[in-house]
């Protein structure tokens, strides 16, 4: 695949479609976080995995919608590069939430943590 001219330019229409969708799928990933931290369940050491995998891709997503609210994300490399990171963080996150469902269904989260 080619690399792309560094002065090419994405239309700002398209770049902002793009922010939409990755600032409302931050909002589900922030949700979910906040339900299940929210939740009064005990926490066992089972839950750590998940959480950190949803930790680390909400990090990478709010890194991705920052860098697509910067005046550069016009330019069709810094685009690129954001969408590709928004995928990885979308995945981790995504594995996160399968981590923990898995564990639910195998009722591993039901152990305690202390004690």
């Amino acid at each position: 695949m080619p690399e792309p001219d560094p002065d090419e330019k994405i239309d700002a229409t398209f770049r902002n479609g793009s922010l939409t969708a990755a600032g409302i799928i931050l909002g589900f990933s922030l949700n979910f976080i906040s339900l299940w931290v929210s939740n009064p369940n005990d926490w066992s050491r089972v839950d750590l995995l998940p959480m950190s995998f949803l930790t680390v891709g909400i990090v990478i997503q709010v890194k991705v919608f920052a860098d697509l609210l910067a005046r550069d994300s016009l330019l069709a490399v810094k685009y690129d590069r954001a969408r590709r990171l928004f995928l990885i963080g979308l995945s981790i996150v995504a594995a996160g939430m399968g981590i923990a469902l898995l564990n639910d269904i195998l009722g591993l989260s039901s152990m305690r943590m202390f004690g």
